[in-house]
Protein backbone atom coordinates (compact mmCIF):
# COMPACT_ATOMS: atom_id res chain seq x y z
CA UNK A 1 0.00 0.00 0.00
CA UNK A 2 2.25 3.05 -1.32
CA UNK A 3 1.88 6.86 -0.03
CA UNK A 4 2.28 7.80 -3.81
CA UNK A 5 -0.85 9.48 -5.21
CA UNK A 6 -1.80 11.35 -1.98
CA UNK A 7 -2.22 14.54 -2.86
CA UNK A 8 -2.48 16.58 0.56
CA UNK A 9 -2.22 15.95 4.60
CA UNK A 10 -5.94 15.71 5.03
CA UNK A 11 -5.75 12.86 2.31
CA UNK A 12 -3.17 10.77 4.24
CA UNK A 13 -5.82 11.06 7.19
CA UNK A 14 -8.80 10.23 5.81
CA UNK A 15 -6.44 7.16 4.16
CA UNK A 16 -5.30 5.91 7.33
CA UNK A 17 -8.72 6.46 9.09
CA UNK A 18 -10.04 3.80 6.69
CA UNK A 19 -6.62 1.47 6.95
CA UNK A 20 -5.89 1.43 10.70
CA UNK A 21 -4.64 -1.66 10.72
CA UNK A 22 -2.56 -1.88 7.78
CA UNK A 23 0.82 -1.43 7.29
CA UNK A 24 2.74 -0.36 4.43
CA UNK A 25 6.32 -2.30 4.95
CA UNK A 26 7.98 -0.32 2.46
CA UNK A 27 7.07 3.04 4.06
CA UNK A 28 5.43 3.00 6.83
CA UNK A 29 7.55 0.04 9.17
CA UNK A 30 10.80 1.88 8.22
CA UNK A 31 10.00 5.20 8.16
CA UNK A 32 8.97 5.18 12.20
CA UNK A 33 9.07 9.06 11.41
CA UNK A 34 6.61 9.35 8.70
CA UNK A 35 4.60 7.44 10.85
CA UNK A 36 4.46 9.73 14.14
CA UNK A 37 3.80 12.29 11.75
CA UNK A 38 1.07 10.86 9.73
CA UNK A 39 -0.50 8.85 13.07
CA UNK A 40 0.02 13.21 14.71
CA UNK A 41 -2.09 14.58 11.77
CA UNK A 42 -4.87 11.29 12.02
CA UNK A 43 -5.37 12.77 15.37
CA UNK A 44 -5.28 16.11 14.59
CA UNK A 45 -7.71 15.92 11.77
CA UNK A 46 -10.19 12.47 13.04
CA UNK A 47 -10.76 14.88 16.01
CA UNK A 48 -11.79 18.01 13.59
CA UNK A 49 -14.32 15.81 11.49
CA UNK A 50 -15.68 14.39 14.70
CA UNK A 51 -16.15 17.66 16.42
CA UNK A 52 -14.22 16.35 19.62
CA UNK A 53 -13.65 19.04 22.30
CA UNK A 54 -10.04 17.93 22.73
CA UNK A 55 -9.29 19.52 19.32
CA UNK A 56 -5.75 21.39 19.53
CA UNK A 57 -2.64 21.79 17.55
CA UNK A 58 -0.41 21.37 20.48
CA UNK A 59 0.31 17.91 20.32
CA UNK A 60 2.64 15.45 22.14
CA UNK A 61 5.15 15.96 18.77
CA UNK A 62 3.90 19.57 17.85
CA UNK A 63 5.60 20.42 21.72
CA UNK A 64 8.61 18.13 21.27
CA UNK A 65 9.33 19.97 18.31
CA UNK A 66 9.27 23.28 19.94
CA UNK A 67 11.37 21.92 23.07
CA UNK A 68 13.60 20.87 20.17
CA UNK A 69 13.81 24.58 18.48
CA UNK A 70 14.31 26.16 21.94
CA UNK A 71 17.35 24.72 22.28
CA UNK A 72 18.63 24.85 19.20
CA UNK A 73 17.68 28.91 19.11
CA UNK A 74 19.19 28.84 22.76
CA UNK A 75 22.59 27.00 21.46
CA UNK A 76 23.08 27.96 18.07
CA UNK A 77 21.44 31.71 18.00
CA UNK A 78 21.50 33.39 21.07
CA UNK A 79 24.55 31.47 23.24
CA UNK A 80 27.19 30.82 20.03
CA UNK A 81 25.75 33.80 18.02
CA UNK A 82 27.35 36.01 20.60
CA UNK A 83 30.44 34.29 21.31
CA UNK A 84 33.64 36.63 19.82
CA UNK A 85 35.40 32.86 19.30
CA UNK A 86 32.62 32.18 16.56
CA UNK A 87 32.02 34.45 13.32
CA UNK A 88 29.73 36.96 12.75
CA UNK A 89 28.90 35.56 9.54
CA UNK A 90 29.55 32.39 7.04
CA UNK A 91 28.94 34.17 4.06
CA UNK A 92 28.18 32.57 1.02
CA UNK A 93 27.30 34.34 -2.19
CA UNK A 94 23.46 33.76 -3.47
CA UNK A 95 23.02 30.78 -5.95
CA UNK A 96 25.71 28.93 -3.54
CA UNK A 97 23.31 29.47 -0.02
CA UNK A 98 20.20 28.69 -2.56
CA UNK A 99 22.20 25.21 -2.81
CA UNK A 100 22.60 24.56 0.47
CA UNK A 101 19.29 26.04 1.98
CA UNK A 102 17.82 23.58 -0.40
CA UNK A 103 14.57 25.89 -0.24
CA UNK A 104 11.85 23.33 -1.50
CA UNK A 105 7.48 22.75 -0.15
CA UNK A 106 6.33 19.15 -1.36
CA UNK A 107 2.72 18.36 -1.42
CA UNK A 108 3.03 16.72 2.32
CA UNK A 109 4.23 17.83 5.06
CA UNK A 110 8.41 16.92 5.93
CA UNK A 111 9.05 15.84 9.36
CA UNK A 112 9.85 17.63 12.50
CA UNK A 113 13.31 16.68 11.58
CA UNK A 114 13.31 18.35 8.05
CA UNK A 115 12.00 21.84 10.04
CA UNK A 116 14.66 21.71 12.24
CA UNK A 117 17.01 21.17 9.63
CA UNK A 118 15.45 24.33 8.15
CA UNK A 119 16.01 26.08 10.85
CA UNK A 120 19.88 25.32 11.96
CA UNK A 121 20.11 25.81 8.02
CA UNK A 122 18.64 29.62 8.57
CA UNK A 123 20.60 30.04 11.86
CA UNK A 124 23.98 28.88 10.34
CA UNK A 125 24.11 31.16 7.38
CA UNK A 126 22.59 34.24 8.96
CA UNK A 127 24.36 37.08 9.92
CA UNK A 128 24.66 36.90 13.78
CA UNK A 129 23.71 40.50 14.69
CA UNK A 130 24.36 39.91 18.65
CA UNK A 131 27.99 39.11 18.08
CA UNK A 132 29.98 42.19 19.56
CA UNK A 133 31.80 42.27 16.18
CA UNK A 134 28.81 43.10 14.18
CA UNK A 135 28.98 47.02 14.33
CA UNK A 136 27.61 47.27 10.49
CA UNK A 137 24.19 49.14 11.14
CA UNK A 138 22.40 51.46 13.50
CA UNK A 139 21.02 47.97 15.59
CA UNK A 140 22.56 44.52 16.87
CA UNK A 141 21.33 41.66 18.33
CA UNK A 142 18.38 41.90 20.77
CA UNK A 143 18.45 42.31 24.43
CA UNK A 144 17.71 38.45 26.21
CA UNK A 145 14.77 40.44 28.11
CA UNK A 146 13.89 41.86 25.16
CA UNK A 147 14.04 38.78 22.74
CA UNK A 148 11.59 37.44 26.05
CA UNK A 149 9.25 39.90 25.55
CA UNK A 150 8.91 39.29 21.57
CA UNK A 151 8.50 34.90 22.44
CA UNK A 152 5.43 36.32 24.60
CA UNK A 153 3.72 38.52 21.40
CA UNK A 154 4.68 36.26 18.86
CA UNK A 155 2.65 33.44 20.98
CA UNK A 156 -0.14 34.88 21.65
CA UNK A 157 -0.44 36.82 18.40
CA UNK A 158 -3.06 39.42 18.72
CA UNK A 159 -3.64 43.11 17.21
CA UNK A 160 -2.66 46.60 18.86
CA UNK A 161 -5.82 48.18 17.70
CA UNK A 162 -8.87 47.90 21.16
CA UNK A 163 -8.88 46.98 24.34
CA UNK A 164 -10.96 44.79 23.51
CA UNK A 165 -8.50 42.51 21.97
CA UNK A 166 -5.28 43.31 23.35
CA UNK A 167 -6.24 44.64 26.62
CA UNK A 168 -2.15 44.01 28.70
CA UNK A 169 -0.87 44.88 25.29
CA UNK A 170 -3.10 48.12 25.43
CA UNK A 171 -1.86 49.66 29.11
CA UNK A 172 1.72 48.27 28.56
CA UNK A 173 1.81 50.34 25.44
CA UNK A 174 0.69 53.40 27.42
CA UNK A 175 2.68 53.24 30.37
CA UNK A 176 5.93 53.14 27.74
CA UNK A 177 4.36 56.54 26.14
CA UNK A 178 4.00 57.82 29.52
CA UNK A 179 7.34 56.70 30.35
CA UNK A 180 9.27 58.14 27.16
CA UNK A 181 7.45 61.25 27.41
CA UNK A 182 8.86 62.12 30.62
CA UNK A 183 12.41 61.74 29.12
CA UNK A 184 11.24 64.09 26.49
CA UNK A 185 9.36 66.79 28.55
CA UNK A 186 6.39 66.36 26.80
CA UNK A 187 3.58 67.38 29.94
CA UNK A 188 0.71 66.16 27.70
CA UNK A 189 0.88 64.86 24.42
CA UNK A 190 0.31 61.07 23.21
CA UNK A 191 1.95 58.43 21.05
CA UNK A 192 2.41 55.42 19.54
CA UNK A 193 4.69 52.44 18.51
CA UNK A 194 4.83 53.03 14.31
CA UNK A 195 6.57 49.89 12.09
CA UNK A 196 9.56 51.88 12.02
CA UNK A 197 11.59 55.50 11.70
CA UNK A 198 10.72 56.30 8.52
CA UNK A 199 7.14 55.29 8.45
CA UNK A 200 7.26 57.43 12.35
CA UNK A 201 8.51 60.60 10.48
CA UNK A 202 5.87 60.25 7.91
CA UNK A 203 3.50 60.32 10.51
CA UNK A 204 5.45 63.60 12.25
CA UNK A 205 4.80 65.44 8.93
CA UNK A 206 1.47 64.65 8.37
CA UNK A 207 -0.01 65.94 11.31
CA UNK A 208 2.22 68.62 10.88
CA UNK A 209 -0.24 69.16 7.12
CA UNK A 210 -3.43 68.22 9.46
CA UNK A 211 -2.51 70.57 12.04
CA UNK A 212 -2.20 73.61 9.03
CA UNK A 213 -5.15 72.86 7.41
CA UNK A 214 -7.30 70.10 8.99
CA UNK A 215 -9.55 70.27 5.64
CA UNK A 216 -6.78 68.86 3.56
CA UNK A 217 -7.05 65.08 4.76
CA UNK A 218 -10.50 65.51 2.49
CA UNK A 219 -9.76 68.17 -0.20
CA UNK A 220 -5.78 67.03 -0.77
CA UNK A 221 -3.90 69.33 -1.91
CA UNK A 222 -4.89 69.88 -5.20
CA UNK A 223 -6.31 73.62 -4.36
CA UNK A 224 -3.60 74.10 -1.58
CA UNK A 225 -0.58 77.03 -2.07
CA UNK A 226 2.70 74.63 -2.27
CA UNK A 227 3.47 73.18 1.00
CA UNK A 228 7.66 72.95 1.68
CA UNK A 229 9.49 70.81 4.24
CA UNK A 230 13.37 71.24 5.76
CA UNK A 231 15.37 69.05 6.39
CA UNK A 232 19.71 69.10 6.52
CA UNK A 233 21.58 67.51 3.92
CA UNK A 234 22.69 64.77 6.60
CA UNK A 235 19.00 64.02 7.02
CA UNK A 236 17.83 60.66 6.67
CA UNK A 237 16.30 59.77 3.19
CA UNK A 238 12.68 58.81 4.83
CA UNK A 239 11.70 62.46 4.38
CA UNK A 240 11.85 62.64 1.07
CA UNK A 241 10.30 59.84 0.46
CA UNK A 242 7.69 60.24 2.72
CA UNK A 243 6.80 63.62 0.55
CA UNK A 244 7.00 61.75 -2.52
CA UNK A 245 4.59 58.73 -0.66
CA UNK A 246 2.20 61.46 0.50
CA UNK A 247 1.82 64.02 -1.67
CA UNK A 248 4.20 66.64 -1.73
CA UNK A 249 6.88 65.42 -3.96
CA UNK A 250 10.79 65.65 -3.58
CA UNK A 251 10.89 68.96 -4.72
CA UNK A 252 8.98 70.50 -1.93
CA UNK A 253 11.55 69.40 0.45
CA UNK A 254 14.19 72.24 1.18
CA UNK A 255 17.95 70.78 1.76
CA UNK A 256 19.82 72.63 4.46
CA UNK A 257 23.10 73.16 4.90
CA UNK A 258 25.32 71.40 7.71
CA UNK A 259 28.36 72.79 9.44
CA UNK A 260 31.59 70.89 9.83
CA UNK A 261 30.28 68.45 12.32
CA UNK A 262 27.00 68.04 10.00
CA UNK A 263 24.81 69.70 12.25
CA UNK A 264 21.86 71.65 10.38
CA UNK A 265 22.87 75.66 10.22
CA UNK A 266 19.74 77.54 11.37
CA UNK A 267 20.80 80.75 9.16
CA UNK A 268 20.64 79.00 6.19
CA UNK A 269 17.08 77.40 7.19
CA UNK A 270 15.90 81.18 8.24
CA UNK A 271 17.27 82.36 5.05
CA UNK A 272 15.51 79.25 2.90
CA UNK A 273 12.16 79.63 4.21
CA UNK A 274 12.06 83.56 3.66
CA UNK A 275 12.77 82.33 0.05
CA UNK A 276 10.02 80.16 -0.07
CA UNK A 277 7.79 82.74 1.41
CA UNK A 278 8.66 84.68 -1.48
CA UNK A 279 7.85 82.05 -3.89
CA UNK A 280 4.76 82.15 -2.74
CA UNK A 281 4.78 78.93 -0.80
CA UNK A 282 4.16 77.74 2.77
CA UNK A 283 6.64 76.43 4.75
CA UNK A 284 4.71 73.84 6.72
CA UNK A 285 7.66 71.80 8.39
CA UNK A 286 11.23 71.41 9.90
CA UNK A 287 12.57 67.45 10.01
CA UNK A 288 15.34 67.85 12.88
CA UNK A 289 18.31 65.45 13.47
CA UNK A 290 19.40 64.05 16.56
CA UNK A 291 22.22 61.64 15.89
CA UNK A 292 22.61 61.65 11.88
CA UNK A 293 22.98 58.35 10.71
CA UNK A 294 26.54 58.75 9.22
CA UNK A 295 28.17 61.26 10.99
CA UNK A 296 26.10 60.99 14.19
CA UNK A 297 25.49 64.71 15.05
CA UNK A 298 22.95 66.56 16.64
CA UNK A 299 20.86 69.68 15.37
CA UNK A 300 20.48 72.61 17.24
CA UNK A 301 17.30 72.21 18.54
CA UNK A 302 16.87 75.64 20.37
CA UNK A 303 18.04 77.64 17.11
CA UNK A 304 15.72 75.60 15.08
CA UNK A 305 12.84 75.49 17.14
CA UNK A 306 13.23 79.55 17.67
CA UNK A 307 12.99 79.55 13.28
CA UNK A 308 9.69 77.44 13.75
CA UNK A 309 8.10 79.64 16.28
CA UNK A 310 8.79 82.73 14.36
CA UNK A 311 7.42 81.36 10.97
CA UNK A 312 4.37 79.09 12.79
CA UNK A 313 6.04 76.01 11.34
CA UNK A 314 5.58 72.27 12.82
CA UNK A 315 9.20 70.93 14.37
CA UNK A 316 9.72 67.45 14.16
CA UNK A 317 12.58 65.55 15.16
CA UNK A 318 14.08 62.55 14.12
CA UNK A 319 16.15 61.03 16.97
CA UNK A 320 15.51 57.28 15.89
CA UNK A 321 19.38 56.34 16.51
CA UNK A 322 20.04 59.63 18.87
CA UNK A 323 17.64 59.85 20.99
CA UNK A 324 18.84 57.31 23.36
CA UNK A 325 21.13 60.13 24.87
CA UNK A 326 17.96 61.47 26.84
CA UNK A 327 18.27 58.30 29.16
CA UNK A 328 21.86 59.44 30.15
CA UNK A 329 22.40 62.53 32.53
CA UNK A 330 25.96 63.26 30.95
CA UNK A 331 24.58 63.08 27.18
CA UNK A 332 21.30 64.45 27.86
CA UNK A 333 22.35 67.90 27.10
CA UNK A 334 22.82 67.06 23.05
CA UNK A 335 19.68 67.14 22.99
CA UNK A 336 18.71 70.09 24.61
CA UNK A 337 15.33 72.14 23.80
CA UNK A 338 13.84 68.64 22.55
CA UNK A 339 10.57 70.02 24.66
CA UNK A 340 10.03 72.42 22.15
CA UNK A 341 9.44 70.02 19.55
CA UNK A 342 5.86 69.26 18.39
CA UNK A 343 6.76 65.58 17.69
CA UNK A 344 9.27 63.05 18.02
CA UNK A 345 10.49 59.84 16.83
CA UNK A 346 12.64 57.50 19.15
CA UNK A 347 13.53 53.85 17.92
CA UNK A 348 14.42 51.74 20.60
CA UNK A 349 15.62 48.86 18.74
CA UNK A 350 18.40 51.06 17.93
CA UNK A 351 21.17 52.37 20.84
CA UNK A 352 18.24 50.73 23.47
CA UNK A 353 18.62 47.46 21.96
CA UNK A 354 15.20 46.13 21.36
CA UNK A 355 14.31 44.15 19.05
CA UNK A 356 13.69 45.50 15.68
CA UNK A 357 11.57 47.18 15.49
CA UNK A 358 10.56 49.02 18.18
CA UNK A 359 9.70 52.63 17.30
CA UNK A 360 8.34 55.18 19.19
CA UNK A 361 6.29 58.47 17.93
CA UNK A 362 5.27 60.95 20.55
CA UNK A 363 3.71 64.10 19.68
CA UNK A 364 3.20 66.90 22.23
CA UNK A 365 -0.96 67.93 21.27
CA UNK A 366 -3.32 65.25 22.81
CA UNK A 367 -5.89 64.02 20.78
CA UNK A 368 -4.54 65.25 17.74
CA UNK A 369 -3.68 61.65 16.07
CA UNK A 370 -7.17 60.71 16.75
CA UNK A 371 -8.24 63.97 14.90
CA UNK A 372 -5.98 63.14 11.99
CA UNK A 373 -6.29 59.44 11.34
CA UNK A 374 -9.88 58.36 12.62
CA UNK A 375 -11.01 56.08 10.05
CA UNK A 376 -14.71 55.80 11.25
CA UNK A 377 -13.91 51.89 10.81
CA UNK A 378 -17.70 50.81 12.99
CA UNK A 379 -16.72 47.13 13.10
CA UNK A 380 -13.96 48.12 14.96
CA UNK A 381 -14.12 50.98 17.03
CA UNK A 382 -18.00 51.06 18.36
CA UNK A 383 -18.47 53.88 20.67
CA UNK A 384 -20.93 51.88 22.71
CA UNK A 385 -18.70 48.83 24.09
CA UNK A 386 -18.76 48.27 27.44
CA UNK A 387 -15.54 49.42 28.37
CA UNK A 388 -13.66 52.79 28.38
CA UNK A 389 -13.25 52.95 24.59
CA UNK A 390 -10.52 55.69 24.66
CA UNK A 391 -8.15 53.42 25.80
CA UNK A 392 -8.63 51.91 22.15
CA UNK A 393 -5.52 52.89 19.94
CA UNK A 394 -6.70 51.90 16.23
CA UNK A 395 -7.68 55.52 15.50
CA UNK A 396 -4.15 57.39 16.35
CA UNK A 397 -2.27 56.02 13.37
CA UNK A 398 -2.95 55.31 9.50
CA UNK A 399 -2.74 51.17 9.99
CA UNK A 400 -5.20 49.26 11.49
CA UNK A 401 -2.60 46.04 12.12
CA UNK A 402 0.24 46.59 14.88
CA UNK A 403 2.25 44.20 16.09
CA UNK A 404 2.40 44.78 20.63
CA UNK A 405 6.15 46.19 20.57
CA UNK A 406 6.03 47.97 23.62
CA UNK A 407 5.65 44.88 25.72
CA UNK A 408 9.05 44.34 24.76
CA UNK A 409 10.67 47.26 25.14
CA UNK A 410 8.72 47.42 29.41
CA UNK A 411 10.53 43.78 29.88
CA UNK A 412 13.62 45.11 29.00
CA UNK A 413 13.25 48.74 30.71
CA UNK A 414 11.62 46.65 33.99
CA UNK A 415 14.53 44.31 34.21
CA UNK A 416 17.56 47.30 33.77
CA UNK A 417 15.64 50.48 35.68
CA UNK A 418 16.22 53.33 34.48
CA UNK A 419 19.87 53.26 36.16
CA UNK A 420 20.24 50.11 33.77
CA UNK A 421 19.75 51.87 30.85
CA UNK A 422 22.13 54.84 31.72
CA UNK A 423 24.49 52.77 32.35
CA UNK A 424 24.33 51.18 29.05
CA UNK A 425 24.10 54.52 27.04
CA UNK A 426 27.07 56.07 29.22
CA UNK A 427 29.06 52.58 28.29
CA UNK A 428 28.33 53.27 24.63
CA UNK A 429 29.55 56.81 24.21
CA UNK A 430 32.92 56.04 26.68
CA UNK A 431 34.12 53.09 23.93
CA UNK A 432 32.93 55.53 20.93
CA UNK A 433 35.57 58.09 22.61
CA UNK A 434 38.36 55.18 23.91
CA UNK A 435 38.10 54.38 19.39
CA UNK A 436 38.12 57.85 18.67
CA UNK A 437 41.34 58.28 20.76
CA UNK A 438 42.61 55.29 19.43
CA UNK A 439 41.76 56.21 15.90
CA UNK A 440 43.44 59.53 16.35
CA UNK A 441 46.98 57.63 17.67
CA UNK A 442 47.44 55.27 15.12
CA UNK A 443 49.15 55.28 12.22
CA UNK A 444 47.50 55.11 8.75
CA UNK A 445 44.29 56.28 10.36
CA UNK A 446 42.19 59.59 10.12
CA UNK A 447 39.28 60.46 11.57
CA UNK A 448 36.14 62.02 9.60
CA UNK A 449 35.84 64.22 11.72
CA UNK A 450 37.89 66.09 14.75
CA UNK A 451 34.98 65.07 17.22
CA UNK A 452 32.25 62.73 17.12
CA UNK A 453 28.86 63.90 18.96
CA UNK A 454 27.43 60.66 19.06
CA UNK A 455 28.73 56.79 18.81
CA UNK A 456 29.09 56.45 15.24
CA UNK A 457 32.81 56.83 14.50
CA UNK A 458 34.52 57.31 11.32
CA UNK A 459 37.54 57.05 9.69
CA UNK A 460 39.98 56.55 6.43
CA UNK A 461 42.38 53.35 6.51
CA UNK A 462 45.50 54.28 4.45
CA UNK A 463 47.31 51.44 3.72
CA UNK A 464 51.43 51.33 3.67
CA UNK A 465 51.61 51.73 0.13
CA UNK A 466 49.86 55.39 0.34
CA UNK A 467 51.10 56.88 2.92
CA UNK A 468 53.44 60.08 2.87
CA UNK A 469 52.42 60.65 -0.97
CA UNK A 470 50.95 63.53 -1.84
CA UNK A 471 46.86 63.75 -1.66
CA UNK A 472 46.05 64.27 -4.88
CA UNK A 473 42.47 63.18 -6.97
CA UNK A 474 44.19 60.24 -8.07
CA UNK A 475 45.00 59.51 -4.31
CA UNK A 476 41.88 59.78 -3.01
CA UNK A 477 40.66 57.81 -6.02
CA UNK A 478 42.95 55.04 -4.74
CA UNK A 479 41.59 55.72 -1.19
CA UNK A 480 38.21 55.48 -2.15
CA UNK A 481 38.98 51.44 -3.19
CA UNK A 482 40.80 50.50 0.13
CA UNK A 483 37.39 50.26 2.73
CA UNK A 484 35.57 48.23 0.16
CA UNK A 485 38.50 45.77 -0.42
CA UNK A 486 39.01 45.47 3.16
CA UNK A 487 35.21 45.16 3.96
CA UNK A 488 35.09 42.17 1.07
CA UNK A 489 38.13 40.64 3.40
CA UNK A 490 36.08 41.02 6.44
CA UNK A 491 33.20 39.22 5.75
CA UNK A 492 34.13 36.26 3.96
CA UNK A 493 37.04 36.07 7.07
CA UNK A 494 34.01 36.31 8.82
CA UNK A 495 35.03 37.73 12.32
CA UNK A 496 33.57 41.51 11.86
CA UNK A 497 31.58 43.73 10.04
CA UNK A 498 31.78 47.12 9.78
CA UNK A 499 30.05 49.49 6.77
CA UNK A 500 31.54 51.90 4.46
CA UNK A 501 29.82 54.72 2.78
CA UNK A 502 31.24 58.15 0.77
CA UNK A 503 29.78 61.27 0.92
CA UNK A 504 29.71 62.97 -2.13
CA UNK A 505 28.83 66.03 -1.81
CA UNK A 506 31.25 66.67 0.93
CA UNK A 507 33.84 65.06 -1.47
CA UNK A 508 34.81 62.49 0.93
CA UNK A 509 35.01 58.99 -0.52
CA UNK A 510 34.40 55.82 1.30
CA UNK A 511 35.44 55.49 4.16
CA UNK A 512 34.39 53.07 7.54
CA UNK A 513 31.98 53.77 9.73
CA UNK A 514 31.80 52.51 13.01
CA UNK A 515 28.41 51.73 15.30
CA UNK A 516 29.46 51.83 18.94
CA UNK A 517 25.79 50.30 20.70
CA UNK A 518 26.51 46.54 21.80
CA UNK A 519 26.71 46.89 25.33
CA UNK A 520 28.77 43.77 25.14
CA UNK A 521 31.53 45.94 23.38
CA UNK A 522 35.02 46.75 25.62
CA UNK A 523 38.19 48.54 25.07
CA UNK A 524 40.01 45.24 23.92
CA UNK A 525 37.37 45.19 21.11
CA UNK A 526 38.01 49.01 20.23
CA UNK A 527 41.55 47.59 19.65
CA UNK A 528 40.62 44.76 17.78
CA UNK A 529 38.94 46.89 15.37
CA UNK A 530 41.81 48.96 14.90
CA UNK A 531 44.68 45.82 14.66
CA UNK A 532 42.13 44.15 12.13
CA UNK A 533 41.34 46.53 9.93
CA UNK A 534 45.15 47.36 9.57
CA UNK A 535 46.28 43.94 9.35
CA UNK A 536 43.39 42.96 6.38
CA UNK A 537 44.66 46.24 4.40
CA UNK A 538 48.50 45.81 4.82
CA UNK A 539 49.14 44.71 1.42
CA UNK A 540 46.78 47.04 -0.42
Amino acid sequence: MALIGWNSVRGIAKHLSRNRSAVCSTCITCKPALQSKLQSVYILQTASMSGSTNDTLYTKEVKGFLDDLYKLVMDEAMVKGTDRAEKVVDFKHPEELKALLGLSIGETGATNEELLEACRKAIKYSVHTGHPLFINQLYCGGDPYGIAGSWVVEALNTNQHTYEVAPAFILTEAFIVEKMKSFVGYKGGDGIFSPGGSLANMFGIHLARFSHEESLNSTGLFNSKRLMLFTSDEAHYSTSKGSSFMGFGRDSVVSIKTDSQGRMMASDLEEKVNECIAKDCIPLCVVATCGTTVLGAYDDLNAIADVCEKHKMWMHIDAAWGGSALLSKTHRSLMSGVERSDSILWNAHKMMNAQVQCSMFLVKEKGLLERCNCGNATYLFQQDKFYDVSYDTGDKTVQCGRKAEAFKLYLMWKAKGDKGFEMQIDKAFDNARYLTEKVRATEGFRPVLPEFQCTNISFWYIPPSLRGQEETPEWWDKISKVAPKIKERMVMKGNMMIGYQPLKYRNMVNFFRVIIQSPALNYKDMDFIVEEIDRLGQDL
